[in-house]
């Protein structure tokens, strides 16, 4: 079941994401987030499902400093191309999910924090996901005035 929401909220970032152009994609109409565009969302969201559950999770950490679609990239790479690394990020992170318990735990986490459980890490990304869906309302809302659900 918790895999059915973030598959659902997941399916949703794309939603969000069609009919833009790529200049509508990289306006930031928020004046008190300049950085925060439809584009920078959804990389960060690819992030997101990298860092947990192939860098925490698994415990591999060079993928955190070799990150081929790290911040500075996002100028360059297409929506389509942003939205097709998210989309393949997720199939990775639900293969991880089907070959691991809900209770293991994470291989790494940061100095001073503790290991959590996969179960932990996939209801984070269910409001994480959730969250960033909100941003990417409010920005569509106001490059050209698409609301939804």
């Amino acid at each position: 079941m918790l895999v059915g929401w973030l598959d659902w909220q997941r399916a949703t970032v794309r939603l969000k994401c069609v009919g833009l152009s790529e200049e509508e994609a990289r306006l930031a109409p928020l004046p008190s987030s300049p950085r925060m565009t439809v584009a920078t969302v959804v990389a960060h969201l690819r992030w997101v499902e990298l860092a947990w559950f192939e860098v925490s999770f698994l415990g591999a950490r060079k993928l955190a400093t070799e990150d081929p679609l790290d911040l500075e990239d996002h100028p360059r790479a297409s929506l389509e191309r942003l939205l097709g690394e998210y989309e393949a990020q997720c199939v990775r992170s639900n293969e991880i999910v089907s070959a691991s318990q809900f209770d293991d735990l994470e291989a790494w986490a940061p100095a001073g924090l503790e290991l959590v459980s996969l179960r932990w890490i996939v209801t984070h990304l269910i409001e994480e996901t959730a969250r960033h869906l909100g941003h990417l309302d409010a920005l569509r809302e106001l490059l050209d005035g698409t609301t939804s659900y």
